[in-house]
């Protein structure tokens, strides 16, 4: 039995994580954490679960009064760190889908779960399809180097690019020959047009309602296209890989940024 608590429990994806453990039978939530509530049970909160689970508004409270073996943080980068931080010193192991950690941020994390030897991941993407597409994509640049990224999103994300487009640009990256893309002389007649640029290969990123979590990869070649494409429905979709890095956390001493590092 895998003793979890889960930070940001009334948010989309921390719901979807609340039901995906509470179902499981060899996961046992013990505890939440928000930014509100702190001292009342799930079931005395009308937008949560009806569970007999206590909510802290303070990790290190929670940590320090519940036993636990897997943070799951589904927060903002901000909190997300903070609450890494506090995870390693109590000996907890994170497993966090906050995007928009920052390249000092992810070393910084990484030299501390190797310090104190204690397992983490770090997911840009949950979705076991999302990954696929990533480990694809980085197949067709060793052969395709002509590459560009669209990704959608809801309009409520924060942050641009998203987490999973930057992955997949490092991935393609670290086996494509360098090179800058377009015309030579091309110019934006508007700023921002050929979107942001990530070692010569273009992302675009999209901002609407109705959209959850959308990626296409574009190759381009002579006289052949190639579009690698994973679209995330709902976010029941990304709950798989969510289970999948808690079972597999527990057997790390490392930091891994990445599903795609654990998956075959």
């Amino acid at each position: 039995m895998i003793r979890i608590t889960i930070a940001g429990p009334r948010g989309n994806m921390g719901s979807e994580a609340v039901k995906m453990v509470s179902e499981d039978a060899t996961f046992q939530l013990v505890a939440v954490v928000d930014i509100i509530n702190n001292g009342l049970k799930m079931k005395d909160v009308k937008e949560m679960a009806p569970l007999d689970v206590p909510i802290y508004e303070d990790m290190d409270q929670c940590f320090r009064e519940v036993e636990c073996d897997v943070l799951i943080d589904l927060t903002a980068p901000e909190s997300g760190k903070k609450h890494m931080i506090t995870a390693f010193d109590h000996g907890v192991r994170p497993v966090v889908g906050t995007t928009g950690f920052s390249d000092q941020d992810v070393e910084e994390l990484t030299h501390l779960a190797a310090d104190k030897k204690i397992g983490a991941i770090i997911a840009p993407n949950f979705a076991i399809g999302a990954i696929l597409m990533m480990k694809f994509s980085q197949m067709a640049a060793r052969y395709m180097t002509d590459v560009e990224i669209i990704e959608q999103h809801h309009d409520r994300k924060l942050d641009a690019p998203s987490g999973t487009a930057v992955k997949t640009a490092r991935m393609i990256a670290d086996v494509r020959e360098k090179k800058k893309q377009g015309h030579p002389d091309e110019t934006e007649q508007m700023k921002g047009a050929r979107g942001a640029d990530y070692d010569g290969l273009r992302i675009h990123s999209v901002r609407l309602p109705g959209l959850v979590a959308h990626q296409e990869v574009i190759f381009g070649g002579e006289g052949q296209t190639l579009k690698i494409r994973h679209d995330s429905l709902n976010r029941a979709s990304f709950m798989p890989g969510v289970k999948l890095a808690c079972e597999t956390v527990m057997k790390l001493d490392v930091l891994v940024y990445g599903l795609e590092h654990i998956i075959e």
